[in-house]
């Protein structure tokens, strides 16, 4: 596909118009900069063949960090008729509720930068990274990991991580009460049994860094937010549990798709119709798997504040949620089409939700704001925090984009460049980076990413998010 193929709508948007099986267009999010790099894999094609499933509404989406992924483009959000629709778990991803959170401190650089090298070993130690990490302080039975899938952040706060305010600023309160335990297999139970406070691989990091930039000073002061301040950022998901609930739905909807008579026009897109038995069940297996990312990322907060307390030697610090934020789900919402409220099950995958101002979805504190939305660039960039608004919620079913998006995959990278050029160009830009493996290093490099400015400001421009600041990485913890 080539950009003769699209119909330009705006400067940031662009439609690729109904034809063969296709349910409704294409709408792609990018500026004229960025729009180079969506033809360089297979993601249009991919926007296309989500266009054809059963029950899609107004658009199959693409954000400007768009690019191929199973089934689904990552970055792609499609909005699917919670009657007559069908869901599928490629437009979720296989690491359920990957998100980012946000923290704020009231540490500056100066108070921290003789000892930056020494917090960043000793989170290091504390949250377990890398691939197959394991957490042996939180190894849990089935029963109790069965409660973690049950009530979410709940169980982390009860157990002693954070408290109970911090409810208020993660998504969905961070629990999904439609999760059913008994709908995780065992071999899911078994993969995220130690897997709790856990990072992980690939593009998980916990991120130190510093606010350089504020954009809308009344929005920056209600979250707290000052210009040189240390917000520390989580990134991580699911882990294995998710990754195994995913799996084992794929093969089941693989299984179910002939019975239910469902053309696909890609087998990576298996589809079961919302309203089946596999799809209540797969939604209810993938709201457990969301609980136990959020619950996850609850714990990693409170291991890094740990790491904090052990540098600094002292608890006297503040350490804010400003808010948490999943980029890998399936929720149903209301939207207005065409001209009425409807039910929808929204998938998200790598997109991040991001509604307006008034949503009744959002803690009380921010519906004269929109919901923050965090979208971090790569190991090397800015990363920004921004909020959702009205326009989105007309024109995306209140969605974003969720980071810079890759512009080569893992084994690119890995021949472009090697592990000690990365090192010497972050520490020419003041950076200090552990790492569990440095392949891991080398395939995060930011030469493997979008300009992450580039889409910001897309989205920013397209009216879909407001701009409140941006933030440069310090330090940086990689699986």
């Amino acid at each position: 596909m080539t950009k003769k193929n699209l119909k330009k709508i705006s400067a940031n948007v662009w439609e690729i118009q109904r034809s063969g099986d296709m349910k409704v267009p294409g709408r792609i999010y990018a500026n004229e900069r960025l729009l180079p790099t969506i033809f360089k894999d297979n993601s249009l094609q991919q926007v296309k063949n989500v266009a054809c499933l059963p029950g899609i509404q107004k658009f199959s989406l693409a954000m400007p960090d768009i690019h191929q992924g199973y089934g689904f483009p990552i970055g792609g959000v499609a909005a699917m008729n919670a009657e007559t629709g069908v869901i599928s778990p490629g437009g979720v991803g296989y690491d359920i509720n990957c998100g980012v959170r946000a923290v704020g401190t009231n540490f500056c650089l100066e108070d921290i930068e003789n000892k930056l090298v020494e917090l960043t070993e000793n989170i290091f130690k504390i949250v377990p990274t890398g691939i197959g990490s394991r957490n042996k302080m939180l190894s849990l039975s089935f029963s109790e990991l069965k409660k973690v899938l049950q009530t979410g952040t709940k169980w982390a706060v009860l157990n002693g991580f954070g408290s109970e305010t911090d409810l208020e600023s993660i998504e969905e309160f961070g629990v999904l009460n439609s999760a059913k335990s008994e709908k995780v297999s065992d071999r899911a139970l078994r993969r995220g049994a130690d897997q709790l406070g856990t990072l992980g691989s690939g593009n998980h990091f916990i991120e130190i860094g510093i606010i350089k930039e504020i954009f809308d000073e009344i929005i920056a002061e209600k979250f707290h937010l000052l210009k040189n301040q240390i917000i520390v950022t989580i990134h991580t998901g699911s882990r294995g549990l998710g990754y195994q609930v995913c799996d084992d739905y794929v093969h089941k909807m693989l299984l179910e798709n002939q019975r239910q008579r469902i053309q696909l026009p890609d087998r990576q897109l298996a589809s079961v119709y919302i309203n089946s038995q596999t799809g209540q069940d797969y939604f209810a297996a993938m709201s457990a798997a969301a609980n136990f990312a959020w619950a996850n990322r609850q714990i990693i907060m409170g291991l890094v504040q740990k790491a904090f307390k052990k540098t600094f030697k002292s608890d006297n610090f503040e350490f804010g949620l400003i808010y948490d934020v999943c980029h890998n789900i399936a929720k149903f919402e209301e939207h207005e089409i065409d001209g009425k409220i409807k039910k929808v099950c929204v998938h998200r995958k790598g997109a991040t939700r991001a509604f307006g101002p008034g949503r009744k979805e959002l803690a009380e504190k921010f519906w004269d704001t929109g919901q923050p939305v965090i979208i971090p660039g790569d190991m090397g960039t800015e990363s920004y925090i921004c909020v959702g608004t009205e326009k989105a919620m007309r024109e995306t079913f209140g969605s974003s984009c969720h980071g810079a998006g890759r512009v080569l995959s893992r084994h690119q990278a890995l021949r472009t460049k090697n592990y000690q050029e990365i090192m010497r160009t972050l520490k020419r830009k003041h950076i200090v980076i552990k790492a569990a493996k440095q392949k891991t290093v080398v395939e995060e490099m930011s030469e493997a990413y979008k300009n992450v400015t580039e889409v910001v400001q897309t989205m920013h421009d397209a009216g879909i998010i407001r701009k409140v600041v941006r933030m440069i990485p310090v330090a940086v913890i990689k699986g």
